[in-house]
């Protein structure tokens, strides 16, 4: 007979947060190229560097155990990772014994029709999909590489698998200002949730492309209102996103507003690379090694003391800012590299 179960210690930073939410890159590589995140000409990393998918196991389990109870796998693309399955078949142990609440990801959509099934298989019950346009053009240039239908069978794919699909749009102004009542309405028809993020100042754009870029949300939220009968809601998904709802559709919208509102009093989330290092904060440079603590030690002692000592230095919040015509707080890194 199995005694009390056990509850998983909680990892609390230095200000009481308790970090429950642990974003995973499993690959640096993308088969798109969006201008906002990715140069087109990317370096990428050695492939011995990357975690193997055994070491990913092994690193996203030992979170586990220290109380992290939601899991996102993001990228690059998550799913060109080769064996990916195999990764995701395994961590829905954790599923099944309870100690994780979700396993999820963060997709450009490009491969859903493929592995749709599979995730569902595996217990992925909802989906972040990535797209910033519904004209097909426009995806062309955004994505320099990708293929605008593919990624609309791979939603549909999703949606017969019964997965929850979001729609992650970045705001670009110049490029999709003039799309926010149509992916509203689509959204709303497909029954999938709408998401619009402030484009972040990362990677190796120039000021000025960055400033010509930012379409502040607090602008989308009035063209919503001119349009659309919108109100507020207490919906919570575990992640920095305000939502609203939208009568006319019945759909919400969220607003993930890093510039013009600051979300970090209630970060509960680290982000770790698929080189195995941790970031504590994705605008701050500061991160842990984690790799050298896995690969250096048989058993995870080492492995959890390297996680801890980290949690124990995960600062208050970031230093994102478009004020005074000024990009300030600009991370050198691209967003492939930390996946969000």
């Amino acid at each position: 007979m199995k005694g009390p179960q056990m509850t998983a210690p909680q990892l609390i930073d230095p200000f009481q947060r308790a970090v429950s939410y642990l974003r995973v890159s499993v690959t640096d590589r993308c088969d798109f190229r969006c201008y906002y995140c990715m140069s087109e000409d990317m370096t990428f990393l050695p492939k011995k560097e990357l975690l193997t998918l055994e070491e990913l196991d092994r690193m996203c389990s030992a979170f586990v155990d220290m109380g992290v109870s939601k899991l996102r796998i993001t990228g690059g693309e998550p799913l060109v990772r080769k064996g990916i399955m195999t990764f995701f078949d395994s961590m829905s142990r954790h599923l099944a014994s309870g100690a994780l609440k979700e396993l999820t990801l963060t997709t450009n959509g490009s491969q859903l029709g493929r592995f749709a099934q599979p995730l569902y298989d595996a217990g992925v019950r909802r989906i972040n999909v990535s797209l910033d346009t519904l004209n097909e053009a426009k995806f062309k240039q955004i994505t320099r590489w990708g293929k605008f239908k593919q990624v609309m069978d791979g939603v549909d794919a999703a949606d017969k698998a019964g997965i929850k699909i979001k729609i992650n749009a970045v705001a670009l102004k110049g490029t999709n200002d003039d799309e926010l009542h149509d992916m509203v309405e689509w959204c709303g028809t497909r029954g999938f949730d709408l998401t619009w993020i402030e484009v972040m100042p990362m990677g190796d754009m120039g000021d000025a492309d960055r400033l010509d870029q930012y379409w502040p949300l607090s602008d989308v939220r009035k063209q919503l209102e001119s349009r659309w009968s919108v109100a507020d809601i207490g919906l919570n998904t575990g992640g920095p996103a305000k939502y609203v709802s939208i009568k006319e559709t019945g759909g919400r919208v969220g607003f993930i507003t890093p510039l013009t509102h600051n979300f970090c009093e209630s970060c509960n989330r680290v982000r770790l690379t698929c080189t195995g290092q941790l970031f504590l904060c994705l605008g701050q440079e500061d991160e842990a090694d984690l790799r050298a603590a896995l690969r250096d030690h048989e058993g995870n002692e080492a492995l959890n003391d390297a996680i801890r000592a980290a949690i124990a230095r995960k600062p208050k919040g970031h230093d994102f800012d478009y004020s005074r015509q000024k990009i300030a707080g600009e991370m050198t890194r691209h967003m492939n590299h930390t996946g969000g």
